[in-house]
């Protein structure tokens, strides 16, 4: 095989591996999905195309604001596939995120989903680390109307530093982009990582260890 026939080989699988990383690309017109499905599959189950409902494609509510009185100050309101069956296989998803002033949405990651927000309301402080830039941290102030990415998997985070309640919409490259949030994934997960292994990662004592995981880690997401 030619050095030309390797690299062009090398560049398809390249470009397979990319397709292959992020929703599958649907096959059909619309896959609605059966809610409650027990089948196990990349996605939901398809319903019969000719059951499909306006309904299988419709949200209301999105402007209703949310309550943000818990210990962290803010409240994710997702929008996929349990809200609306017809996203089912399109590969896309919303979030709407309500912040009280001084509010939080905790760093996290999306592992299957970049996310793209805009600010509807409030001023906001936001920002993602790097993996591959020493952990460089990427940070911008926005105001009602600014835009900002997420890159897929990154760590982010947003918080109100205003006075005022905020509000940020979100557009997610998966219909199940899923969230890990950081301190409820390390110091609450079921059962818990030993305190052995937190200690040194963190370089703190054990009873600093002890007492983050006694804490309760509010399901925010």
């Amino acid at each position: 095989m030619s050095t030309h026939s390797i690299l062009v080989t090398i560049a398809i699988m390249a470009l397979a591996s990319l397709v292959s990383a992020s929703d599958p690309s649907p096959v059909q017109d619309f896959c609605v999905a059966i809610n409650n499905s027990a089948v196990f599959v990349t996605g939901k189950a398809c319903n019969k195309p000719k059951l499909a409902t306006t309904d299988d494609f419709f949200f209301s509510g999105l402007l209703t604001p949310q309550n943000t009185l818990n210990p962290i100050g803010s409240k994710v309101t997702p929008i996929n596939i349990l809200q609306i069956l017809g996203l089912n296989t399109l590969g896309i998803s919303l979030a709407r995120i309500d912040f009280a002033p001084y509010g939080l949405n905790p760093p996290h990651t999306h592992p299957r989903a970049t996310e793209i927000s805009v600010v509807l309301e409030g001023t906001l402080y936001v920002g993602f680390v790097t993996s591959n830039t020493d952990n460089r941290l990427f940070t911008k102030v926005l105001n009602r109307g600014n835009v900002f990415v997420f890159p897929e998997s990154l760590i982010h985070f947003q918080f109100n530093n205003g006075k005022t309640n905020g509000v940020a919409l979100a557009a997610l490259s998966s219909q199940n982009p899923e969230t890990i949030t950081v301190a409820n994934a390390v110091f609450g997960s079921k059962p818990m990582i030993s305190d052995d292994v937190l200690a040194k990662a963190f370089q703190v004592d054990k009873k600093v260890v002890d007492h983050l995981q006694a804490q309760f880690w509010y399901p925010n997401n």
